[in-house]
């Protein structure tokens, strides 16, 4: 079990877990789980890991269909500017590997944005914290476990 999926457990949170076998070569681990477990890509949320102006890293929560406005990102987060976070720090930061960085039990927790799109769907999928597991939760209970907010990102 990963920290996400503990943590789902012992809060008694409502999720599914999907499993697929991660392909290495694919070049894109959200479009590949939406692939692989044939699924609506614009239901399959990527965590994107960002450094805003005054060096704090956040998580932003999108659909692996649309690309992140970093302007919009830094509005959400009342900053100046968001540059995407070195990958070696975000794997240090979140205990996480890329391509499979969870948004819930980080080692650090971060403050995080969900697109707002995500609330058009009963449920939304995320990386359950590896490569190759996805957790299908009710977008409500993510913001409530990441202690979120929400607003349009992309």
């Amino acid at each position: 079990m990963t920290p996400a999926i503990n943590l789902l457990k012992k809060q008694k949170i409502s999720f599914e877990l999907h499993k697929y076998k991660h392909d290495a070569k694919h070049p894109s681990y959200g479009t590949e789980a939406a692939e692989k477990l044939d699924l609506d890509p614009n239901r399959v949320f990527k965590t994107l890991v960002v450094q805003i102006d005054n060096d704090e890293l956040v998580v932003a929560i999108l659909p692996v269909t649309r690309t992140l406005n970093l302007k919009e990102a830094a509005r959400s987060f009342n900053v100046k500017s968001a540059v995407m976070a070195d990958a070696r720090r975000v794997q240090n930061t979140t205990g996480y590997v890329l391509g499979g960085v969870s948004p819930l039990a980080q080692k650090k927790p971060l403050r995080t944005v969900i697109d707002a799109s995500a609330f058009e769907f009963d449920s939304i999928f995320v990386s359950g914290g590896r490569r190759g597991i996805e957790i299908e939760i009710a977008p409500a209970d993510l913001q409530q476990l990441c202690s979120g907010t929400s607003d349009s990102i992309c």
